[in-house]
């Protein structure tokens, strides 16, 4: 009586010391986003933007003013006997960003010369061909063996800055987004809003939306929530 007495403090003395270990960290798919997070963090994000529009809209400006960095420490501006002779151009400016721990690849290709000319029939073919230049290394890139260090150079969104001079989008604007929008999120920008009062942004604003609708042009359109949310999610 007195040994199997013992073996039951034993028993229970072991299951206490077995209760008691503690795991290094929680198991199971309720981690999974703290893991994602780490894996997100560590690596870091990739974003490519490219900003479209005439000379002397503010691109420069409110990329700086975004991202809080100058992008374009040498940056030469032309006079207008150059602008004249100037075709248009693609540079690609990429600068490391760090906030709160999340490290940001940041590219910027800006287009300098688009629209500045006389006869702007072909001055968006050299972006166009761009992009689908873009495309075709990722593809080139994924289809290989090493695609663990792949750089994503394609392009993610568009912002395409609309002159606040005029009465609503030119044919150059129609035309380019129209070769655009199948292939990048185009962000359409008033640019130098602040020289026009609010009515007449507003009714710039109206033009340009009833403009790109009636020409079928499909723009980034900015959701409150996922288009996966339910329902009920939505409404609130």
């Amino acid at each position: 009586m007195k040994t199997e007495g013992k073996s039951a403090n034993m028993s229970s003395e072991s299951v206490k010391t077995f209760s008691s270990l503690e795991t290094p960290g929680y198991v199971g798919f309720a981690n999974l986003p703290n893991q994602v997070h780490r894996k997100s963090v560590k690596k870091g994000f990739e974003f490519t933007l490219m900003v479209v529009g005439e000379s002397g809209l503010g691109k420069s400006t409110l990329v700086n003013s975004l991202f809080l960095t100058d992008l374009y420490p040498e940056r030469v501006i032309p006079d207008a006997v150059e602008k004249s002779n100037k075709t248009v151009k693609l540079d690609a400016s990429t600068v490391e960003i760090e906030e709160r721990g999340v490290k940001l690849r940041l590219t910027v290709v800006d287009t300098p010369g688009y629209g500045d000319a006389i006869d702007n029939t072909d001055s968006f073919r050299a972006i166009i061909q761009y992009i689908d230049e873009q495309f075709e290394r990722f593809l080139r890139d994924e289809s290989g063996l090493n695609r663990r260090n792949i750089v994503d150079n394609r392009i993610h969104c568009c912002f395409y800055f609309i002159s606040p001079f005029g009465h609503g989008l030119k044919p150059l604007d129609i035309e380019f987004m129209k070769q655009l929008h199948n292939k990048v999120n185009i962000v359409p920008v008033i640019a130098k809003a602040d020289v026009l009062t609010k009515k007449e942004v507003q009714r710039l604003k109206k033009r340009v939306m009833d403009e790109i609708t009636s020409n079928g042009i499909k723009i980034y359109p900015l959701p409150d929530c996922d288009s996966d949310e339910d329902e009920d999610y939505k409404e609130q």
